[in-house]
């Protein structure tokens, strides 16, 4: 009896250890199958939260402000205007060539109220192909909104902000300085006077044709004798020649009392060469943009 109790007892300790060790076994699958069988789906998510049912909170009280307490809540909620500089931006925007392109973007520009310092169309190495480049003054939240509203534009390609990116920069200066000094600048009498101006048959023949020339309002010289005007002339020709050369501009045209000068450079060098010729006498500039 005790050895038949024992045998029993012994099979039944086999049977329950080869039962615990097979699920022992099993379980890493299972759970692994249960995982990834919950998770397959994209809508696990919302099974879960269907349910999982939340709480319900009874609904908060709504507060009834007098006016007083609106008009103040108003006045102290309302942000306050930005300090934030304007900055100086630069957009490149490559578009269609075709008409009205230009209008278009110009107009949505002039609509939020911002001042272009230059614009610059021309034809890329694309057909139809153009390449706008805008420089304008602004805080950058307005000029980013700005420059998405432009590239919704169907015939607007790509809108590329070149304010913090390093690029070479040039425009093109033409400026027409007197070299008899501002103290001799008059203005032309009119058609309609009495006076008419009075040169010489010779002069008149001598005069270039070219409708283009600087000769075409010529300046009026008061009390100067010739001797002293010459030698007037001279000194500020070679004064404009002097500071031509030290920022790499030409002289294009000379006449007997003013001179064209030529000038590619930076936009701020360009700047300060107007600065120093200013008391020379400007009579015209020319600027191409950058």
């Amino acid at each position: 009896m005790f050895r038949v109790y024992n045998s029993l007892a012994g099979t039944a300790h086999r049977l329950s250890f080869k039962a615990a060790s097979t699920s022992a076994s099993l379980r890493p699958s299972i759970l692994c199958y249960v995982r990834y069988k919950s998770t397959r789906s994209s809508t696990s998510a919302i099974e879960y939260k269907s349910s999982h049912i939340r709480r319900q909170f009874p609904p908060l009280p709504t507060p009834t402000p007098t006016a007083e307490e609106a008009v103040t809540n108003i006045l102290y909620n309302t942000p306050a205007p930005s300090a934030e500089p304007e900055k100086r931006h630069v957009l490149n925007c490559l578009v269609q060539n075709e008409p009205g392109v230009l209008s278009r973007v110009s107009g949505i520009l002039a609509a939020r109220g911002f001042n272009i310092d230059s614009l610059v169309v021309a034809r890329t190495e694309v057909t139809d192909l153009s390449r706008m480049t805008i420089v304008l003054r602004g805080q950058d939240n307005y000029i980013e909104q700005a420059r998405r509203q432009l590239l919704d534009l169907v015939p607007v390609w790509a809108v590329l902000d070149y304010t913090q990116t390093i690029i070479v920069e040039r425009e093109m200066l033409l400026v027409k300085v007197s070299i008899l000094g501002p103290e001799h600048i008059h203005d032309r009498p009119s058609a309609g006077s009495d006076e008419e101006e009075f040169m010489p048959e010779a002069d008149l023949a001598e005069e270039s044709p070219d409708a283009t020339s600087v000769l075409d309002n010529p300046i009026i010289i008061d009390d100067l004798t010739p001797s002293a005007g010459l030698r007037q002339k001279h000194a500020h020709l070679q004064s404009l020649s002097n500071l031509a050369k030290l920022f790499g501009a030409k002289l294009v045209d000379i006449s007997s009392d003013r001179v064209i000068i030529e000038l590619s450079a930076k936009p701020r060098r360009i700047d300060a060469f107007l600065e120093l010729i200013r008391p020379f006498g400007i009579l015209e500039t020319a600027r191409s943009g950058e």
